[in-house]
């Protein structure tokens, strides 16, 4: 479906978008004032953590997991690659007074009543192996709790590379990256998946857990705001903004793996 390269995809993306500046649909405008774990994920969430032992996945600069400490997590524990994502978020720990109940590592220590994972399952070079991974970090009845988007076929589905709805499906990589180059020039990546995006839709998603350990125990694909009829299944792929679900490890009575999960409605990094 890229069907515009080479130097007239590139300087029409020049064109478009001059600076990585102009690109505001994706600077986190939207949590401006708000709790963005509410608003992904529920109050509901913050009742479920009271008193048990969380690991943000991804935690970034320790904004969110500072939040869980805050809200009644017993202890949460942040888990990045990024050192100085992790060095900044022990100083805001310290600087909250949580330093105590709100560690910050490469590797989890201990194991988790609930892994929360954030806006990342559109990142992760290998998904299936990231499952794997949160599940080890479980207590035997833990859960995962998921929320990402926008999925790839989603209008900006290509985050930085969505400079209009479905950019990301009609330019060249070579057109992006030319274009990319021009504000981040020390890039080394050849394709556009390599600058963090792995082409996440709904369907694949849905199929990674089918073929996990886990089940989904609550699922929902958010149609984008004020456009319910996104929810029929033929529009649910173009029509998704976010998936929120919750994962709990697959019993031997559960479905068989390849089933679909039901539509039950949810209460509860490194970027493009």
């Amino acid at each position: 479906m890229r069907f515009i390269g080479g130097t007239v995809g590139y300087r029409l993306l020049k064109w478009i978008a001059p600076r990585e500046e102009s690109l505001t649909f994706m600077d986190g405008s939207a949590y401006a004032q708000k709790s963005k774990l509410e608003v992904l994920l529920g109050r509901r969430f913050f009742d479920d953590i009271q008193g048990q032992t969380v690991i943000d996945f991804g935690c970034g600069t320790g904004g969110d997991a500072i939040e869980m400490a805050q809200r009644g997590a017993r202890r949460v524990i942040g888990v990045d690659i990024r050192q100085s994502f992790l060095d900044t978020a022990r100083q805001r720990a310290i600087d909250a007074g949580l330093a105590d109940r709100c560690i910050f590592v490469t590797t989890p220590d201990e194991p988790a009543d609930v892994v929360v994972s954030l806006d990342s399952f559109e990142h992760f070079a290998d998904p299936p192996e990231i499952l794997r991974v949160m599940e080890r970090y479980l207590t035997p009845t833990g859960r995962v709790v998921v929320s990402f988007g926008p999925p790839w076929f989603h209008p900006r589905g290509g985050h930085l590379f969505s400079v209009f709805p479905w950019a990301h499906l009609v330019f060249s990589d070579a057109a992006f990256l030319r274009w990319r180059k021009d504000f981040r020039p020390h890039q080394i990546a050849r394709t556009v998946t390599e600058c963090g995006l792995n082409m996440m839709t709904v369907s694949r998603f849905e199929r990674l857990v089918a073929n996990s350990a886990f089940r989904f125990e609550h699922y929902e694909a958010r149609p984008i705001r004020g456009v319910r009829w996104f929810k029929a299944p033929l529009l649910r792929e173009i029509g998704t903004s976010t998936v929120t679900c919750t994962l709990t490890r697959r019993s031997a009575t559960t479905a068989p793996a390849g089933s679909r999960p039901s539509r039950r409605e949810s209460p509860c990094t490194s970027a493009a």
